[in-house]
């Protein structure tokens, strides 16, 4: 039997290599003897196994796979219950032992024999169940079926389907309730005045009914008229909320040059290349979901941008619709979680000389040099972007470590809203010398952390008692040179 195991079963098996080694025996034995009988039993004995080859490759059994995710998304770290139902949709018969190929993360493949006890109806139903650490799109499947012929002689292994893809979305964090958001209206909502005249007061007042709200009371008007007066001509619309995923690879990679952290490929994609991350870039995704996550709960309307001003999306391949900006509500927000669960660094490797001297472009596609270029980092688009929805909300800004000259370049964003907020990522704080301090001078409220710091308390930063307070440079040096 020892020997045995030495030969590919994928060819034949035990009992067929047996047969093979058998007729080989006998046909040596039929020269040397010179007996027909033992050269008749010495063909017969290879003809079989042969024979039997060649069926189990052209003769193939036909199935029919249907498999199932619950649920069809899951988060890092949680499970999702994988269900598989086998049937055979061509003529044939017996037994297949089959196998679910799966990426190396989740372990051992689980293998199965079909028919299953429990078939019903000539289904066999399978089930198990999956857990990813890490977020990304994986290949579940195909499933290989491995058929015999009815003699066990030949084995042969295919493929029966094309495999499934789970997305494994980044699982948000519980951010502590602040007054981040700046002022709302009532219930979660936004007041907005639409007039006929905005110079005429009196043209979007009435007099007050019984029933009406006291917050619509319009006290200019009603000191006027000697009585109190109402805001006729109101709407209510959704918060909205405008959040910056920089996503460029020299922002996140950046403290490689001085000998601090690298990018990396981390979780593989669908097609088997793995996505290229870092451990700044997957806090900055777990912010990005955890702050989403936060204010949709508050009913806001989100809109996702990348670092230009384009969709934040649109080059993550887990995005449904990679051309979208805005999200409203909980499909917007499993929207989000998807888009999120493949997005990786983009752009090329610059030396960090070359990226403080540029001086980003302030006209779109327009290289300091002169020359064309790509959509350059906080240029005018998305300067126009966040001043088309002037004052309509925060601006949230997921950054990695900026220089200098992209920090006075973003600064002008700030006076499109009346919060505006920043989280700056980086291997090491004391790289981020002069950053948030410009930053703060523009009007934004800036945190600076590393991979390390739990994101509730950089959230929680951004709001002490009331007031958010201002990381400096000079907070950032005394900060890095304690955990030291």
């Amino acid at each position: 039997m020892a020997l045995m195991d030495r030969f590919p079963r994928h060819i034949f098996t035990s009992r067929g290599w047996g047969l093979l080694g058998s007729g080989a025996v006998f046909l040596l034995a039929a020269q040397v003897m010179g007996r027909r009988d033992l050269l008749t039993l010495a063909v017969l004995l290879l003809v079989l196994p042969l024979l039997a080859l060649a069926g189990t490759r052209v003769l193939k059994p036909n199935f029919q796979v249907y498999r199932e995710f619950s649920p069809a998304s899951v988060e890092t770290a949680a499970t999702t219950t994988v269900r598989l139902a086998v049937a055979r949709t061509g003529l044939g018969s017996g037994h297949a032992l089959m196998e679910e190929r799966l990426p190396a993360r989740f372990g051992e493949s689980p293998v199965f024999r079909f028919p299953a006890r429990s078939a019903t109806g000539g289904t066999s139903r399978y089930e198990y169940h999956l857990r990813s650490t890490k977020r990304g799109q994986f290949m579940i499947g195909p499933v290989t079926a491995e058929f015999s012929d009815p003699f066990g002689l030949s084995l042969h292994r295919h493929a029966i389907d094309d495999g499934d893809i789970l997305t494994v979305t980044p699982a948000a964090v519980e951010l502590p309730v602040t007054g981040l958001a700046g002022a709302r209206g009532h219930d979660g909502v936004t007041a907005t005045r639409i007039r006929a005249n905005p110079s005429d007061d009196d043209v979007m007042t009435r007099e007050y009914r019984h029933g009406d709200p006291m917050r619509r009371v319009h006290w200019a008007a009603t000191a006027r008229h000697g009585q109190l007066m109402v805001r006729q001509e109101e709407s209510v619309t959704t918060p909205e909320a405008t959040i910056i995923l920089d996503q460029r690879l020299a922002a996140f990679t950046r403290s490689a040059f001085s000998g601090g952290g690298t990018a990396h490929r981390g979780t593989a994609g669908p097609d088997g290349h793995e996505l290229v991350t870092s451990d700044t870039f997957e806090w900055a995704v777990t912010a990005a979901m955890s702050i989403g996550a936060h204010l949709a709960e508050r009913n806001y309307g989100l809109r996702f941008l990348d670092a230009a001003g384009e969709p934040a999306f649109q080059h993550s391949p887990s995005a449904p619709e990679p051309e979208a900006e805005e999200y409203i509500g909980t499909s917007g927000l499993q929207s989000i979680a998807e888009s999120l669960a493949a997005i990786q660094l983009t752009g090329h490797h610059h030396s960090r000389r070359d990226t403080r001297e540029a001086v980003p472009s302030r006209g779109p596609g327009r290289h300091p040099s002169g020359a064309e270029a790509g959509p350059q980092p906080f240029d005018d688009r998305l300067m126009d972007k966040l001043a088309a929805h002037r004052m309509r909300g925060p601006i949230l800004a997921v950054l990695g470590n900026l220089t200098p000259a992209e920090a006075r370049a973003l600064t002008p964003a700030a006076g499109f809203t009346a919060n505006a907020f920043a989280l700056v990522i980086a291997e090491r704080l004391q790289e981020l010398d002069g950053v948030l301090e410009t930053l703060r001078l523009g009007g934004w409220r800036a945190v600076a952390v590393t991979p390390a710091m739990p994101l509730p308390a950089a959230w929680a930063s951004f709001d002490s008692d009331g007031a958010a307070p201002l990381a400096t440079a000079a907070d950032v040096r005394r900060g890095s040179g304690a955990r030291r």
